[in-house]
């Protein structure tokens, strides 16, 4: 008899918790060595692999370009894996000799990854590699619609992993996700931290699933292009990072402010890279397939311009590259002010950079709360009067916002999943990172004594009076890092 496909999905992601819990406690007791051994073999695969995955992901999901998503998992394979390779993540990872203060990295436990169907092999690869990084096993719950190319993602990072010496269990996917396994995954003993990427509901789910989680909000990026600005290079930037698979990286640009001084220039330099403008006949059509119900129409997302004008009943050209239509409001009742991830771009006009602020504050209130701005500027106290005041996490200057966010085209960490604080409900503003996915224990050796004043009844402590610490000898030492090792090996978290 055949089970009911939510009891079928459920008991999958009990039993992968199951192996994967049984997994990291063996990964737990391995070296930094073994462990950086595993983690540049799952990089491998996955740059051997960028391009089938890719056009897997295209494939099942209908979502961007094969071409762009390979770009995307050599990103997670290259770029994540170069930033992480030489960090210490076992073992006493800091030593602070002035305050006599030790941090010893322990990690989480079993995370529970929840997946995009914008962004699925990358996400995959650029999660996987940060979890085993940090000594922790991880079970993927992915969106229905991208189940296979996920799955068979999974399924390459454990061959890796197993290849350079890991147990079996430390990755896996939920081959038949559901909502029901999706909870079950979050909400179980056996899930120490959650790691989502995802739409709003889901992300809202693994914060009340009762887990600590790291969940990202949407990205309503403005950005703004100063009367300075080099406006062929800011176009080119602004063009590529819009048109990059088709707009489905939530970093990328939702909307153009530009001062009304350069105007004129933007729109013909827009033109002349490829931007088709939208007249007001074609700019109501196209806003009326935006948004479907409540959210955006699932229909245009990740499609190219031609597709989304047949979809709203115009023609545009062959060579257009993305859709721009001018806006002077902000608003869900005006659609191209919300967050498109679609080559769709909405253009205001300002005065000047402080009336940019206020609008760009607006627009990220009105869905990208923390997320991410841009600014195209050449005068270093108009870009830090304007960063400083916007309700954004990252402030891209001067390149394009998809790949200035992630930190392929700035100094920032290279990541898939970028936190945006407490203005968007998430728990980190950081470009996360295997650093967020370990517990650090601190071994604090005694630098003073505690001097008591008995006639006030208050205790303080006095660097003055204190007498010099004891002298510690190299036994002694030895005697500590052996017993602080002991105890992560023989920790399950």
């Amino acid at each position: 008899m055949m089970l009911d496909v939510d009891l079928q999905s459920v008991q999958e992601a009990r039993h992968c918790l199951e192996k994967a819990k049984a997994a990291q406690q063996l990964v737990a007791g391995m070296s930094q060595s073994q462990i950086d051994q595993i983690v540049e073999s799952m990089a491998e695969a996955a740059k051997a692999e960028a391009g089938r995955l890719a056009a897997l992901a295209v494939e099942e999901t209908g979502y961007g370009k094969a071409a762009d998503k390979t770009v995307k998992n050599l990103f997670a394979a290259n770029d994540v894996y170069q930033a992480i390779k030489d960090m210490k993540t076992v073992g006493i990872i800091r030593r602070d000799e002035q305050n006599q203060v030790w941090e010893a990295a322990l990690p989480v436990g079993v995370i529970a990854g929840i997946l995009p169907s914008t962004n699925p092999t990358s996400t995959l690869i650029y999660k996987s590699l940060i979890a085993v990084k940090s000594g922790n096993a991880i079970v993927f719950s992915p969106h229905p619609s991208a189940a296979k190319c996920s799955s068979e993602t999974a399924k390459l990072m454990q061959a890796a992993a197993e290849r350079a010496g890991a147990p079996a269990g430390l990755i896996s996917c939920v081959s038949q996700p559901t909502m029901a396994s999706s909870l079950e995954l979050m909400r179980h003993s056996l899930t120490d931290v959650i790691l989502a990427t995802g739409g709003t509901g889901m992300v809202k789910a693994a914060y009340s699933s009762g887990k600590p989680a790291f969940g990202v909000g949407p990205g309503n990026v403005p950005v703004y292009l100063h009367t300075s600005a080099d406006i062929p290079v800011a176009v080119r930037h602004i063009v590529q990072s819009k048109t990059f698979d088709y707009g489905t990286i939530c970093a990328s640009e939702q909307a153009l402010v530009a001062d009304k001084a350069i105007k004129r220039k933007v729109v013909a330099e827009l033109k002349k890279q490829g931007a088709y403008f939208l007249d007001e006949h074609e700019t109501k059509k196209v806003a009326s397939v935006i948004l479907a119900g409540n959210g955006l129409n699932p229909a245009i997302v990740g499609k190219p311009p031609q597709a989304i004008a047949e979809l709203a009943g115009i023609l545009v050209p062959p060579e257009a590259k993305l859709l721009v239509a001018e806006e002077s409001e902000v608003g869900r009742e005006y659609p191209f002010s919300v967050e498109k991830l679609a080559p769709i771009l909405a253009l205001y006009t300002v005065e000047d950079w402080q009336e940019a602020s206020r609008l760009c504050s607006r627009l990220l209130a009105l869905g990208g709360l923390g997320h991410t701005l841009g600014i195209h500027c050449q005068e270093q106290q108009v870009i830090e009067r304007f960063a400083l005041g916007q309700p954004a996490s990252r402030i891209v200057v001067n390149s394009g916002t998809t790949f200035g966010g992630i930190g392929a085209t700035t100094g920032i960490m290279p990541s898939l999943t970028l936190g945006c604080g407490s203005l968007g409900n998430n728990v980190t503003s950081d470009n996360i990172g295997p650093q967020h996915l370990l517990n650090v224990k601190r071994v604090a050796f005694g630098i003073r004594e505690m001097k008591l004043d008995t006639a006030s009844g208050s205790a303080q402590a006095s660097a003055v009076s204190a007498a010099p610490p004891a002298a510690i000898t190299r036994e002694e030492i030895a005697e500590i890092i052996k017993s602080v090792l002991l105890e992560l090996q023989t920790t399950g978290k």
